[in-house]
């Protein structure tokens, strides 16, 4: 079944700059949901280089992706945005009253007054195994993200990566499949030492399988696979599987962006500098996804401009309504906000 939900703005990309948007909205009480292609919030700090220091971000002489992200959310807590993780917007259509309806990959429609593309420098995609013949079981047996649970209840699963997410999949998977393998080319991980301890602790207890190797064939019909096959030391080894999960990395492309009838600059999305709006007014574009003369692709840039992006947005949503600008410095009511007064 399809999800519809209503909100005032919808925020596409949940890196630094969409986190600091929910912030600024908030402050001027304005509710917005992120729809975000990865399965966590951070965008390519997080997913990138979660432990690289970055050092122009004012106020910390260094901080890294994840540390930037956690002071992020913990920021906009008290505004409590809502994320929808690990799809796609497919499509923005302009209703006749102005306002938006955007549709995503999961099936689900969100109504919006506001629409900020946040989505750095364009959206992640997987990238996908060299694996012949691998499209024909895509979105069928083969997938590249987890979007419920439950339809891997059951099943056997394969899952192949070394990172983070193959190694928070073969954790949270392994209560409710039937067999579960991870596959890797090494013995070292590159994921938190905490979820690797815990891996190789149901590998010992014979509840997760582990296998030194690399996918080479797919057997299966109509979608459907029935063996992953593997390039061994050994040789050949097939393992019968009904699921197959590839975390191979991702790749940055701008998407379906591209459609949207949103004026381009060289695949970045062409803004004016007073409100951070788009060729279609009411879609704003922050941080590295848009062009402007003088740009510089910085994080506190992306601050400024979802700062001012957030007053226009104010006056879209409440036209006519006069607002006061204040400081959280100085204002009880913005610190009442922010569960601080």
């Amino acid at each position: 079944m399809s999800t519809e939900i209503t909100t005032d703005v919808v925020v596409i990309g949940a890196g630094p700059c969409g986190l600091f948007a929910a912030f600024e909205l908030g402050l001027l009480d304005l509710k917005c949901h992120f729809i975000d292609i990865l399965d966590r919030p951070g965008g390519q700090c997080a997913e990138l280089y979660p432990e690289k220091p970055i050092y122009d971000i004012p106020g910390f002489p260094v901080v890294t992706g994840q540390q930037l992200t956690d002071n992020l959310m913990a920021q906009i807590a008290p505004f409590s945005p809502e994320f929808h993780f690990s799809r796609m917007v497919n499509s923005i259509e302009k209703l006749e009253d102005g306002s938006f309806k955007l549709q995503t990959d999961a099936d689900e429609t969100f109504f919006t007054k506001v629409v900020v593309i946040a989505a750095g420098g364009g959206s992640f995609q997987p990238k996908r195994p060299p694996v012949p013949e691998i499209e024909q079981y895509e979105n069928k047996s083969v997938f590249y993200a987890v979007r419920k649970m439950e339809d891997f209840r059951g099943q056997d699963v394969v899952i192949v990566g070394g990172g983070d997410s193959a190694l928070d999949w073969t954790l949270n998977l392994q209560p409710i499949v039937r067999t579960l393998t991870l596959v890797h080319r090494r013995d070292a991980f590159k994921a938190a030492p905490a979820s690797v301890n815990k891996m190789k602790e149901l590998v010992a207890e014979g509840k997760v399988n582990f296998q030194l190797g690399q996918i080479a064939k797919l057997d299966g019909d109509d979608g459907q696979i029935n063996h992953v096959h593997l390039a061994t030391e050994a040789g050949d080894l097939s393992i019968p599987a009904t699921r197959l999960l590839p975390f191979f990395g991702l790749t940055m492309k701008l998407g379906p962006v591209a459609d949207w009838g949103l004026e381009l600059n060289d695949n970045t999305i062409v803004v004016d500098t007073e409100k951070f709006e788009t060729s279609v007014p009411g879609i704003f574009a922050i941080g590295d996804i848009n062009y402007y003369p003088g740009k510089l692709k910085l994080i506190l840039s992306g601050f400024h401009e979802a700062a001012l992006m957030a007053q226009a947005a104010k006056a879209i949503i409440s036209p006519g309504e006069r607002v006061v600008f204040q400081y959280t410095t100085s204002s009880t009511k913005l610190q009442k906000k922010l569960g601080v007064a």
